[in-house]
């Protein structure tokens, strides 16, 4: 097992396999991720009394007028540790909890995925994908529908992963492998697609005041990086695919199914019975039924689930409800099939099905309220925006003006996604420095805003702040019970690594070397005159 390995086995590894042992080494040293947010979380109550205690403040970015802004225009720290702040923590304690938003994500979307599962829909349809798909393709294609996934970023996380860790399992190879390639296809690949998602009219949202800063009638739109993203979602599937083979699965070794916290049957590879395909082709037709029906409320303009106000699908109720319809079109087919081939008779099934998923997220909703707390308590201190303000400027004041600028850039947004994780909070702050700072040196609001979405991506997979890194480890432990968070960034870290390599050198090649656009008919470069 990793980080087992005896002096003599380390001494035969290259630097890499020993640096990754020493980065899990270390990381396992943590508490436990409960103990470690209930820390965190203190700390942060600690801190915000210190820094509000000598008025640490920074200037407010935001123009004049922007919603949210400040009177004076600065942030300042705020002190929790205060009568007023004591109030706030016991009064927000509940409803930090219960409004953590992946909260019921996650467990909404698992009651519909727990009946296609316990009706043996899923491992029917796991069969028929894997046992004819070349052993090569399968990693390719796990982190390619991860990228994919993107789109509705909840499907990814609650339904793709552990059902690349069941494939991988089922086909003999290290499940952590599949699920290490299917978290970094929908995390460390966020923003790349082939679809437009609820992401780019937010994102652009936010650019375009931020260009009008220096340019009052300049106007981004969603489409801004779309060509770029299109090309990056091939690229970020393949370096996924790379690392995943030559690097992850190979340090993880051999799976010991003795490694688990309870005895899992590997799934069984047997070609599905009539019975089965009879039970798949009426779940086919009821899904079929249940998009037909869907079509009807977000194609026609007259569709009840477009957006109102835009009359368009992207940001429409249909995106941002995407959760509600992951629960029909699993738990509706998946009780037909279970119907058909007999493993689901009545709604009592259906119940035990989802009771029994419920029953394996006590650790999930453990970790959850803790973290809650620690992401309440750094947005109520003003910390995280300090932060990254701080760091924005630190970057301005290097002076630099070519497009070598982008790659302290694209770092920064990583590091900073380290603890700021949602993306439109962290460009709400930064966008308002760096894309006017940006376009006075000459360059392009839209490609700003793709080095951004590299570098806000790129880190989600090692940041344990990201709302779903706690949703993930509970799977590993799935599979090996002593998985810990160390374990989870040692094996998250190669693929960080490379792609943010990676995609940056096609973001340089793709802009400056060829000079293709980031999306439809965007420019490259800006001028005050045009």
């Amino acid at each position: 097992m990793a980080g087992t390995h005896t002096f003599e086995e380390q001494a035969k590894q290259g630097w890499f396999a020993r640096f990754l042992n020493s980065v899990e080494f270390l990381g396992n040293l943590l508490p436990h991720p409960v103990t470690l947010f209930a820390m965190l979380s203190i700390f942060i109550v600690v801190l915000s009394g210190v820094l509000g205690y000598f008025d640490i403040a920074v200037a407010d970015p935001r123009p004049e007028g922007a919603e949210g802004r400040e009177a004076d225009g600065m942030i300042e720290v705020i002190s929790l540790m205060s009568a007023e702040g004591l109030q706030k923590i016991v009064m927000g304690l509940v409803t930090n909890f219960t409004g953590f938003e992946p909260l019921g994500t996650v467990l909404v979307a698992l009651l519909g995925v727990s009946v296609a599962e316990h009706s043996g829909l899923l491992s029917t349809i796991l069969r028929s994908l894997v046992l004819n798909a070349p052993r090569k393709m399968v990693t390719f294609i796990v982190v390619f529908a991860g990228i994919i996934s993107n789109t509705a970023s909840e499907l990814g996380y609650v339904v793709l992963i552990p059902l690349a860790a069941m494939i991988f399992h089922s086909l003999g190879r290290h499940p952590l492998a599949g699920l290490a390639a299917a978290f970094a296809g929908v995390s460390a690949g966020y923003s790349a697609n082939l679809l437009l998602g609820t992401i780019d009219p937010l994102l652009a949202g936010i650019t375009t005041p931020a260009a009008q800063m220096i340019d009052p009638s300049y106007v981004v739109g969603p489409e801004a990086n779309y060509l770029f993203m299109i090309a990056s979602t091939f690229i970020v599937a393949f370096m996924g695919y790379m690392v995943t083979e030559h690097i992850v699965e190979p340090r993880l070794g051999q799976y010991n199914p003795d490694d688990a916290p309870e005895k899992l049957e590997q799934p069984e590879l047997a070609k599905p019975s009539a019975l089965e395909r009879k039970g798949m082709r009426n779940a086919g037709l009821v899904f079929l039924g249940i998009c037909g029906v869907l079509a009807l409320t977000i194609v026609p303009e007259w569709g009840i689930l477009r957006d109102p106000e835009t009359n368009l699908v992207t940001g429409s109720p249909f995106l941002k409800g995407i959760v509600a319809f992951i629960f029909i079109t699993f738990a509706i087919p998946g009780f037909v099939y279970g119907k058909t081939v007999g493993t689901m008779k009545s709604d009592r099934d259906v119940i035990d099905a989802m009771a029994k998923s419920m029953s394996t997220m006590g650790l999930y909703i453990t970790l959850v309220f803790f973290a809650a707390q620690f992401v309440a308590f750094f947005k109520w201190t003003n910390l995280g925006t300090v932060l990254a303000v701080k760091g924005a400027a630190a970057i301005q004041a290097v002076g630099l003006d070519g497009p070598e600028i982008f790659i302290l850039f694209i770092l920064m947004c990583g590091l900073v996604n380290l603890s700021l994780g949602s993306a439109s909070a962290q460009w709400a702050v930064t966008a308002p420095i760096f894309v006017p700072m940006l376009m006075l040196v000459g360059f392009a609001p839209e490609v700003i805003q793709t080095a951004y979405r590299i570098g806000d991506s790129v880190t989600n997979v090692i940041s344990p702040m990201m709302s779903y890194f706690g949703l993930i480890l509970a799977m590993a432990v799935k599979y090996k019970k002593d998985t810990g968070m160390g374990t989870m960034i040692a094996m998250m870290l190669p693929y960080s690594m490379v792609f943010i390599v990676g995609w940056t050198v096609l973001f340089y090649v793709w802009v400056f070397l060829l000079d293709l656009p980031v999306g439809w008919g965007t420019p490259t470069y800006f001028s005050m005159g045009e």
